[in-house]
């Protein structure tokens, strides 16, 4: 722990995996972060879930959580139905807002957190832009060494059929677009430091579920720069992120899912050979992104930094999301104002 007068005290609502094994116990090996409290429906829940993770505090209601005038901060993992209400009235509680991703269902929602109370943040959980890992790719890409970077590539899919999952409830904004075709777009802009102008999509939907199990899209960047991916529910766990230029490409092997317990590898090479020992690997330290991500904004929250992201950076993503829901019902380009 940093400073003792430099400690943001985060609430978290509802007991979602998400946070007990990634973010709870990020915030818990942060410098500025403490889990004090954390909110269910179910007080047993809460309760036990609190018990576990060491967390001081345990409410029944959410309400009560953002009532709670010692927490300074609120972490909302809530289905993504529930992101942009529960972060409003959070808002209204006094407190900052840390929210999963996608911050909202779609741009027009987004467009709600656009006007908050001066001096409340709101920012989107994205904790790969925190990691060691992007930051020094995108290092790599600004140095020049990749030539012109022309194409951003990426693949992402897990397999997850259980109608009971969230992930899996198309009204409540289930799906792999939603869930982690978020991730690629994220990358798109970060990597080329650009927002994209117009996107086409191809997508196979759950029969069952009526939710987008297989998603392609191809998303324009202007200047001959495209981001093309894909994602997926319902096929063999995978990830990558291919950075290509015009001299070299740079790979990242787990972009997204990164383990805090070992150090993430980077591969350069210029494509006249192909063997594996050709490419140049850089090897970064070990990092608990879910820690670093909860650090760069208790420093926002302190004052200590400005805020790197916040909600328009959060509405440009649902833009790009909208037009890929858009380009299926047609078939065609859609724009992205």
């Amino acid at each position: 722990m940093g400073d003792a007068s430099k400690v943001v005290r985060w609430g978290i609502l509802s007991t979602a995996k998400i946070g007990r094994e990634k973010v709870i116990p990020g915030i818990q090996n942060s410098k500025y972060g403490v889990a004090a409290a954390i909110a269910s429906r179910d007080l047993g829940r809460a309760m036990e879930t609190a018990s576990a993770l060491g967390i001081a505090k345990a409410y029944g209601s959410y309400d009560e959580l953002l009532s709670d005038p010692d927490i300074d901060a609120i972490y909302n993992p809530l289905p993504n139905h529930l992101h942009v209400p529960l972060t409003l009235q959070a808002v209204e509680a006094g407190k900052h807002v840390l929210c999963e991703k996608p911050i909202a269902l779609n741009a027009e929602e987004a467009r709600r957190l656009m006007n908050l109370p001066e001096g409340r943040l709101v920012a989107e959980a994205f904790m790969v832009r925190a990691h060691p890992q992007w930051i020094r790719a995108r290092e790599i890409v600004r140095s020049g060494a990749l030539g012109e970077l022309k194409v951003v590539q990426s693949f992402f899919s897990y397999f997850n059929s259980d109608p009971a999952n969230i992930r899996n409830m198309a009204d409540i904004g289930g799906g792999g677009l939603m869930d982690i075709g978020c991730y690629p777009i994220v990358a798109g802009r970060y990597f080329f430091e650009a927002e994209p102008k117009r996107a086409i999509s191809l997508i196979d939907r759950d029969p069952q579920f009526g939710t987008d199990r297989v998603a392609s899209a191809l998303v324009d960047f202007g200047n001959g720069r495209r981001l093309d991916f894909t994602v997926a529910t319902q096929l063999t766990p995978y990830q990558r992120i291919q950075l290509v230029g015009t001299e070299k490409r740079l790979e990242i092997l787990i972009p997204y899912n990164a383990p805090g317990n070992e150090g993430m590898v980077l591969r350069l090479d210029d494509g006249s050979k192909f063997a594996d020992a050709a490419a140049i690997c850089e090897t970064l330290p070990v990092s608990d992104q879910y820690a670093e991500l909860t650090d760069i904004f208790a420093l926002s929250f302190l004052g200590e930094i400005d805020p790197p992201y916040g909600p328009a950076d959060a509405l440009q993503n649902m833009k790009t999301l909208d037009a890929l829901f858009a380009s299926e019902k047609t078939g065609a380009w859609a724009e992205i104002e």
